[in-house]
């Protein structure tokens, strides 16, 4: 039940607070007042979107906050496991809840739970279970096929419900495994096309057996290739500078002559003859390095046609990569993905006939949830039937038939085998037609109230009716009223309604006024007993508050109440 509502700054109310109690609740103003924002309030608190422009214009953000108290054991449902544990409420059981939620102007908004930041999702799963809403326009909604099979399940319970999302996820399987099936078959047709280009692209890198070591090694020879007669002429120089080949002298020689007139004077000077080992040492290493050069100059002669081949492979790399990304990475990758990609194409026979396998699988698990949804919706629909009926005859139409029809589809959906259609016949001797058809404005009103009643309430314990009572007036008005009135017997029925003879069977009473000055306009909430109800009464009746007839036409109906 809804023991509290706070608004703040939410359209044209700055600030309201609504404690409405057990039974029937009716909320009342003029038209454009500003009845609606109520149902909006409990709509965000519900985890609705936010609409634009929803803040009261000047003010940093909108906030509704909703106490309710909670039925026992509601928080040990399943799906409740997460949010349960984190408002705490596994160690200290909940009496109350308090959902709340903000809106800033700039259209952010927040989620809370006990306090606890939550999302619009947790508000969803709690709130839908505290709290039906039918809107002023959910008559309309029932003349979808849709909508009645909904009502439908809803009547059957939530087992029927979780058994409907279990068929829906199998639907949606078996319609992803024929996707996959269509494409698997659509690539068999173009498969050898393909093993052929791939088996094509795998040979070429493989021929080459690419390497970063032997393209690296590759560039380097190429420009010793290239720089061969330089590299000739820079060794031999030195080769014959040191000792040439040919005649005497060079550096090693006149370095042997210069150690051999030191070692003519060795001992009489120390310090020289420190000075003639170390020209011993540079004359070795000058012969040595002679010789290397040598040796180097010797090993630069390449094999004729060397430059040409190094060229050519050079080119296979360049263009290899040029194919497959700009890099020796790149080709190797690319020759990887082509023998997975040839791998899987090689077994795409095999994975077409799982693909089969397991969609004949998934389309008789489908069968057999539709089949069984199907058996329950067979057997609830007369006893639905039945007691919309019942329903119908306390809301003046005792002379109505009403039958829920179960037509099968051509094929299996999300939703079932079958769609149902409401069927309604007003009046004796007329043949039952679909509702969207044989229902005038009021008489549809009055059917969807049987319906909400009977099917669609679930085990909440609040009901808001948002001026559901449209198109209906007269005795058939009060026959609604007294339909609501029963219905707060058991449930605490909130009803924004135009209808004097509705909210003269109130055990709760607000009013909805706006006033306006120059410059802003702002909606106020009042709590109505007494006299304060009659006016209001005689307001909805049309009349000045200072008409007797009407104000005595008020107090009937209340007595009457």
């Amino acid at each position: 039940m809804l023991v509290e509502l706070r608004i703040e700054n939410l359209l044209l109310i700055e600030r309201a607070e609504l404690r409405p109690g057990a039974g029937l609740c009716a909320i009342t103003g003029e038209t454009g007042a500003g009845k609606t924002v109520l149902a909006h309030a409990l709509d965000l608190l519900l985890g609705g979107k936010p609409r634009s422009g929803i803040v009261r214009p000047g003010a940093r953000e909108a906030y509704v906050e909703g106490v309710f108290a909670l039925p026992a054991g509601l928080l040990d449902e399943p799906e409740l496991a997460d949010l349960r544990e984190r408002i705490g409420a596994d160690d200290s059981p909940l009496e109350e809840v308090v959902l709340a939620r903000r809106v800033s102007a700039e259209g952010r908004s927040r989620a809370f739970v006990e306090g606890r930041s939550a999302t619009a999702a947790d508000l969803q799963a709690l709130g839908g279970r505290l709290v039906a809403f039918f809107g002023q326009h959910e008559h309309r909604r029932l003349t979808l096929a849709a909508a009645q099979l909904d009502l439908l399940d809803g009547f059957c319970g939530r087992d029927q419900l979780e058994l409907r999302e279990r068929l829906a996820a199998a639907h949606a399987r078996v319609r992803e495994l024929e996707q996959r099936l269509v494409e698997l078959r659509e690539r068999a047709g173009t498969r050898d096309r393909d093993l052929d280009l791939l088996a094509f692209e795998i040979e070429e890198i493989d021929a080459l057996a690419p390497s970063q070591e032997e393209r690296a090694a590759l560039v380097g020879e190429r420009e010793r290739l290239r720089q061969m007669d330089g590299l000739i002429a820079a060794a031999g120089g030195g080769a014959e500078a040191i000792a040439p080949a040919t005649a005497d002298g060079g550096v090693s020689q006149l370095l042997a002559e210069s150690e051999r007139l030191a070692g003519a004077v060795e001992g009489v000077d120390p310090e020289l003859d420190e000075l003639a080992g170390r020209l011993v040492a540079l004359r070795l290493e000058a012969e040595d390095l002679g010789g290397e050069l040598r040796r180097y100059t010797d090993s630069l002669e390449a094999e004729p046609g060397r430059l040409q081949e190094v060229e050519e492979r050079l080119e296979q790399y360049e263009r290899l990569e040029r194919k497959h990304g700009g890099s020796v990475a790149a080709v190797l990758e690319h020759a990887e993905r082509c023998r997975a990609e040839r791998e899987r194409l090689e077994q795409a026979e095999v994975a077409t006939e799982l693909a089969e396998t397991e969609l004949a699988r998934a389309r008789e698990l489908r069968g057999e949830l539709a089949a069984e949804l199907s058996g329950r919706r067979r057997e609830a629909a007369p006893r639905l039937a039945e007691r919309v009926r019942e329903e119908l005859a306390s809301l003046a139409m005792e002379a109505a038939s009403f039958e829920v029809r179960l037509e099968p589809r051509d094929e299996i959906a999300a939703s079932g085998a079958e769609r149902a259609e409401l069927m309604l016949a007003p009046n004796p001797g007329v043949p039952a037609a679909p509702i969207r058809e044989a229902a005038s404005g009021g008489e549809l009103s009055r059917v969807m109230l049987a319906l909400m009643t009977v099917a669609g309430t679930g085990e909440s314990r609040t009901i808001v009716f948002d001026e559901v009572d449209a198109g209906v007036g007269g005795q058939t008005a009060r026959a609604v009223g007294e339909r609501l009135r029963a219905l707060g017997e058991s449930r605490q029925v909130l009803c924004i309604t135009h209808l004097p003879q509705i909210a003269a069977l109130a055990s709760g009473h607000f009013r909805i006024e706006k006033s306006a000055t120059d410059d802003t306009s702002l909606t106020t909430v009042e709590e109505l007993a007494g006299d304060g109800v009659v006016e209001e009464l005689v307001r909805m009746l049309g009349a000045e508050a200072s008409d007797g007839a009407a104000r005595k036409h008020a107090k009937q109906l209340l007595a009457a109440a």
